[in-house]
């Protein structure tokens, strides 16, 4: 009996993780959208593609020109449960860079949840707890509670760091955990 227990608490202790999206070769790459500050008048260019090795690559350039400053990825889903998860681990490989990882609970929802991460050039698990990801509305925080819902139906990934740049971050896998 008193082994059956310490299984038990072993086995809800480590969490099993949800595969959001895993880049490998051969993987569609289909309803991916780069969306850059050219929608109001910018100048920046982003890119996605995968590349030979099977990563997820998103680069390209920002520039503050035309009162630009943002390039970013997104992804739609019909709902991805994240009741009995703690947080959305990425697995990936940047140019040192600062980015940020945003979720939406509902496509249609103006704001978004958003958590910046550092990279540091070479490849990394980036751990970000759900209940860190700030609301936030073209880059204004809002005076509502953290992310807390049960369902992701869009995460994406933006860089904005208020300079003229290039960038390039190499995705390999957004997990839940």
């Amino acid at each position: 009996m008193f082994y059956s227990f310490i299984f038990f608490l072993v086995m809800n202790t480590f969490q099993s993780s949800s595969v959001i999206f895993k880049f490998e070769p051969g993987v569609s790459t289909s309803g991916w959208q780069v969306v850059d500050d050219r929608v109001m008048g910018g100048r920046s260019q982003g890119k996605f593609e995968l590349d030979s090795e099977g990563f997820g690559v998103f680069n390209g350039y920002v520039t503050t020109e035309n009162n630009g400053g943002f390039s970013s990825l997104r992804y739609d889903f019909n709902g991805i449960k994240t009741n009995g998860y703690e947080s959305i681990v990425l697995t990936l490989k940047g140019d040192g860079k600062s980015y940020q990882f945003r979720l939406k609970e509902s496509t249609n929802q103006r704001h978004s949840y958003v958590k910046t991460f550092e990279t540091t050039g070479i490849k990394q698990e980036i751990v970000i707890p759900l209940n860190s990801f700030l609301p936030k509305f073209r880059g204004r925080s809002l005076e509502l509670p953290n992310f807390n819902a049960n369902t992701i139906n869009q995460i994406a990934f933006l860089i904005g760091n208020k300079t003229n740049e290039r960038f390039s971050l190499q995705i390999e896998s957004i997990l839940l955990r």
